[in-house]
């Protein structure tokens, strides 16, 4: 199955223009930027909805006051915010935190740019949401999770929610892990406290802060609660780039420094790590203790796009169509995504060791599964051997049975909903 993208993403890409100025789109630099990337390819997933589909909850948006004064503010100094809906009978007791993806700023120029985007603050943030996949409240849209408590924290600061510090002459405030830690008391306050079981859970950029996240989660509850993390589309490879750089360690490398993340990061990475490689996930989930699944695209269409196949390493443009869809990719092209893959799986390798944790790496191209219902639970989701996302989520965080699903490589899948931005 094939997802077209390209008209939403044609129709966004001139809102953004005239909201931003047609100088940075004609240079380029809007779509050069990963963060704004991010941004645009986690808008058109999340939000996506079949029209034949059931209409969604709309979720409001809540401020979180007095979130300032805990030093607590998106990029430009506003207040952050959440959407709860609240559990109800069985799951009345249940909390299911979601963290918001949309990339990162690793420049100035680029949080600047950033901060008059609903990434980084809240003044331009949808005042409701539609909770679709794992948030939906519908039994037959989302069996386990459905009459949970459902929050998705909104992401407003460029650091996978752990930045600190500020940069006073461009007006710009790094500080996502006071915005977790600000949300979280908030949510406790709110009867999380008292939760039998909580699931923290986050996709892309999201995806990275529920690892950064998971055991400082886990620690808040009694050893009586049932706490798990999952991780969707937050496995982020240090990988070669086709030019042979490394575009997103660079990336990566801008984030740590500008928004001061090193403090914040695990010492069990850092005290033999460079800092930037700390923020990688193949160099942290092997020592997380809280219970972790990771649910990936073997072939992540974002990892495709903005780290292996980036404009800056390809200024020729050889990869620009086989990026935008993988039927026009070439053998070579195919086997560089082959390699990638593997280096996912051993990435992955220690950390499924552990009985504990769990494994849905489906051979897609695709980013975010766990948001979008099609993906998430339907008649056609995307399937490994008989079981799809939902499914395979919902036996590993009820202990229903062990869950290390891996498929076979591309093109044996019949079942993906592979992206098309070509269409």
């Amino acid at each position: 199955m094939e997802v077209n993208l390209r008209g939403v993403t044609v129709v966004l890409g001139w809102c953004l223009c005239f909201v931003f100025g047609f100088a940075s789109c004609r240079s380029g630099e809007r779509l050069q930027d990963f963060g704004e990337r991010e941004g645009l390819l986690s808008y058109v997933e999340s939000d996506a909805v079949s029209p034949a589909a059931p209409q969604p909850v709309l979720v409001g948006l809540t401020l979180i006051e007095g979130a300032a004064a805990k030093g607590a503010v998106c990029l430009d100094g506003t207040l952050p915010g959440y959407h709860l809906h609240p559990g109800s009978g069985s799951g009345a007791n249940s909390w299911l935190v979601h963290l918001e993806g949309g990339g990162w700023c690793n420049t100035v120029r680029n949080c600047v740019y950033r901060k008059t985007t609903r990434r980084g603050s809240s003044k331009f943030m949808e005042k409701q949401l539609p909770f679709t996949g794992i948030l939906s409240n519908k039994p037959e849209e989302n069996p386990d999770f459905f009459n949970w408590n459902r929050v998705k924290i909104r992401y407003c600061d460029g650091a996978s929610f752990n930045g600190a510090g500020q940069d006073e002459d461009a007006k710009l405030y790094f500080r996502g892990q006071q915005i977790w830690l600000a949300a979280i008391d908030k949510l406790m306050s709110k009867g999380m406290k008292n939760a039998d079981q909580a699931l923290l859970s986050g996709c892309s950029a999201g995806g990275l802060a529920s690892i950064l996240h998971c055991d400082e989660f886990g620690g808040l509850f009694p050893k009586t609660t049932k706490v798990k993390c999952l991780s969707d589309a937050g496995m982020f490879l240090d990988a070669v780039d086709v030019s042979g750089g490394r575009a997103l360690r660079n990336m990566f490398k801008g984030v740590v420094t500008l928004q001061d993340v090193k403090e914040n990061l695990p010492s069990t990475c850092t005290s033999h790590l460079d800092p930037t490689l700390c923020f990688f996930p193949q160099n942290l989930v092997a020592n997380i203790k809280t219970p972790l699944f990771l649910l990936n695209a073997a072939y992540d269409v974002w990892q495709v796009q903005e780290s292996l196949a980036p404009r800056s390493a390809d200024p020729h443009g050889t990869w620009s169509e086989c990026k935008m869809n993988h039927e026009r990719c070439n053998s070579s092209q195919i086997e560089f995504f082959q390699d990638f893959r593997n280096q996912m799986l051993e990435a992955v390798h220690t950390f499924s060791r552990s009985d504990q944790n769990g494994l849905f790496i489906n051979s897609c191209f695709a980013h975010c599964q766990s948001e979008r219902q099609d993906t998430w639970f339907a008649s056609d989701s995307p399937l490994i051997g008989n079981k799809g996302v939902a499914e395979s989520v919902g036996d590993w965080f009820f202990d229903r049975e062990t869950v290390k699903a891996i498929d076979c490589a591309y093109p044996c899948d019949k079942t993906c909903h592979n992206l098309d931005f070509t269409r």
